[in-house]
């Protein structure tokens, strides 16, 4: 069975910095692009960054580029989002997704909130 969990979100001051994870398994996460998406209250999901299956290529949605880092410990069956300079508008469900773009399958997904 495919799972995705993802952890590490909370609430933040504007500025702040959060690390979200995706611990998955039921499939050979070495092999698959990973992704992460988001949905802020009231609006669809939106893509926000992939990385491939070896971890060397990484892209990034405009409204999140220089701030977050996608990474990925094949080792650990593990996902990361590295977040800094949160702003308001990053409030949101994130998820990660397994594959390109919105993925296959994606977890529960944790809440990041960014408030003053």
């Amino acid at each position: 069975e495919v799972q995705l969990v993802e952890s590490g979100g909370g609430m933040v001051q504007p500025g702040g910095s959060l690390r979200l994870s995706c611990a998955v398994s039921g499939f050979t996460f070495s092999s698959f692009h990973m992704s992460w998406v988001r949905q802020a209250p009231g609006k669809g999901l939106e893509w926000v960054s992939r990385i491939s299956s070896a971890g060397g290529t990484t892209s990034y949605a405009d409204s999140v580029k220089g701030r977050f880092t996608i990474s990925r410990d094949n080792a650990k069956n593990t996902l990361y989002l590295q977040m800094t300079s949160l702003k308001p508008e990053d409030t949101a469900l994130y998820y990660c997704a397994r594959g390109w773009g919105l993925g296959d399958y994606r977890g529960q997904g944790t809440q990041v909130t960014v408030s003053s």
